[in-house]
């Protein structure tokens, strides 16, 4: 592999804090109010997948503002974008997520409180899509700051990506071609730990939509009598009737949980679930409902396990359509690729990260993790955040860790879609804390676990998300800003990226996109949203609760 395969980064020397790095870092200091406040504007919009509008709205204005050129809808997909600035030399690049889950709707307050206003299974941000831009963004206008205070040339790419929670744009844009001319991509997630990612970058996941069409239920036992036996009334109303759409669902549900067994042997870390987006129709009940859609996800280290699990489903869609009298068709949501590892990136990284130092929590943070464990009816702890959170991992240390429960064979663990960014151009992935994110928090007894909700509010306060944001903002500028005017640290990461792809791409080991240029984009799939009346009242796609329709609960 390289020249630096294996170098303990603890044996490199400390990066240098030059005068742009400087600048850099005072420009994020002088700018964190606005910063902290654009974060908790995305945060409380809380937009889902696919229906992100007033995010996506949110960051092209203020990139136009800071004079970039922005591609409003990038790659066919509305709440996409593509913003440059600068000209000439090389290309660094980074992006914002800012998609929530629906279901996960909390205030930020220290006990379980759905937003004022909106319906409880309205979205929430638990991946802290809203922290991950807003850090990116940082770091992006302040190398775009140094840059110019610096005399410095080069071009900055930024991009919006929608949808992460089904890895939804990244594939798409790698398709059609928007990673093709970058020199660097940097990559950012808040998580419960600072550090850098070394070898084990994320796997493959794939998603698709069947649907299920009964258009012809004449046919279902045409040439048979369908009516009653004799002596029975000829009445359409008691005639046998084609299972239908709804049938179909179902059975490709339970079909698929019996066969998932059959697809792999439970190693590898590989998971699949499903999502039942449309199931039949308010129907005429003597009427066979005639519409359905089903989505599956699966997740698994290897582009080979992923097309065998896809075989299983489509072998489960033919059997189910033509016993339930439907037409099965597929639309792809995703396919992404596996992640590649760059160490010269890793390394620069993690020297920045250093020089910059780790994140510290004051007692406004502590407090509010305190009351969240007195409130889950604990004893408060006098240290409430772990200690990880205020000190800087070695890549190698992570690595080990994330390995100890893998086979030696798997190269790549859990998902996200930013690897495909990793077969256009060399790859950072880089991690900083926030309090409040699963493993990140001390357990105030033994065995406890904190409920999910947790997640959701402690993102929204920013004595817990500003330490860690800005961390990732000054080391993306650092980092970015090396790879500006340090010739032989880019010159490292592209040789590594051309020898792991074989040329580069097109070379032998390379990876084509999964996704052909010509996609799609799902836009217009049934994704959960919010909804107006006529009236112009705003709600949630899914049903009112029952004490304002007037269902009754069943006790």
């Amino acid at each position: 592999m390289t020249e630096r395969e294996g170098m303990g980064c603890e044996q490199v020397s400390a990066a240098e804090l030059t005068e742009a790095k400087r600048c850099a870092i005072e420009w994020i200091g002088q700018n964190e109010q606005w910063l902290s406040e654009f974060h908790l504007r995305i945060h409380g919009y809380a937009e889902p997948a696919w229906r992100e509008y007033k995010s996506a709205a949110a960051y092209c204005e203020l990139l136009r503002a800071q004079g970039f050129t922005v591609e409003a809808g990038s790659g066919d997909m509305p709440t996409a974008f593509c913003a440059t600035w600068g000209e000439g030399g090389p290309v660094i690049a980074s992006h914002a997520e800012y998609d929530a889950v629906p279901g996960l709707s909390q205030q930020a307050v220290p006990y379980k409180a759905p937003r004022e206003g909106l319906h409880p299974s309205a979205p929430g941000h638990n991946c802290t899509h809203a922290m991950l831009g807003v850090g990116a963004l940082a770091g992006v206008l302040a190398t775009k700051a140094a840059m110019e205070r610096c005399g410095i040339p080069g071009t900055l790419r930024f991009f919006g990506e929608p949808a992460e929670k089904v890895c939804g744009s990244k594939p798409i844009h790698a398709a059609k071609g928007y990673y093709d001319d970058l020199d660097a991509m940097l990559s950012y997630h808040p998580t419960d730990a600072n550090v850098v990612v070394w070898d084990t970058h994320c796997g493959c996941y794939w998603s698709a939509v069947f649907t299920f069409e009964c258009t012809e239920p004449e046919k279902y036992l045409a040439g048979t009598d369908v009516k009653p036996a004799s002596g029975g009334f000829d009445n359409v109303h008691t005639w046998a009737r084609t299972p239908g759409a709804l049938d179909a669902v179902c059975l490709m549900y339970t079909t698929t949980k019996y066969t998932k067994e059959a697809m792999f042997a439970h190693t590898g870390s590989w998971t699949m679930n499903e999502y039942i987006m449309a199931a039949g129709e308010a129907t005429a009940d003597n009427h066979a409902p005639h519409f359905s859609q089903i989505q599956y996800s699966w997740r698994s280290p290897t582009v080979r396990m992923q097309e065998r699990m896809y075989s299983v489903l489509e072998k489960n869609a033919k059997v189910v359509a033509e016993a339930t009298g439907c037409k099965a068709s597929v639309t792809w949501v995703t396919k992404t690729r596996p992640g590649l590892a760059n160490h010269a990136l890793a390394e620069l990284a993690h020297r920045n990260m250093r020089l910059i130092g780790p994140p510290s929590y004051g007692e406004e943070a502590a407090g509010f993790i305190r009351a969240i464990q007195k409130n889950l009816g604990f004893e408060p702890l006098e240290r409430p955040i772990d200690d990880k959170c205020e000190r800087i991992t070695p890549p190698e240390v992570y690595e080990e860790e994330t390995r100890q429960f893998m086979p030696p064979w798997q190269k790549n663990f859990t998902s996200d879609d930013y690897t495909d960014y990793t077969w256009h151009a060399p790859t950072l992935r880089l991690y900083t804390a926030r309090p409040g994110f699963p493993g990140s928090l001390r357990p105030a007894a033994p065995g406890q676990k904190y409920p999910h909700w947790v997640v959701v509010a402690t993102g929204g306060v920013p004595a817990l998300v500003d330490p860690g944001m800005f961390l990732a903002g000054k080391t993306i500028a650092a980092i970015a800003l090396d790879l500006l005017t340090d010739p032989r640290e880019l010159q490292r990461a592209k040789a590594e990226f051309e020898e792991r792809t074989g040329g580069g791409i097109g070379g032998t080991n390379w990876m084509p996109p999964l996704l052909p240029q010509d996609f799609v984009p799902p836009v217009d799939l049934p994704w959960p949203d919010y909804v107006t009346d006529s009236s112009g009242q705003r709600g949630w796609y899914l049903p009112t609760p029952h004490a304002v329709s007037g269902r009754q609960p069943i006790d």
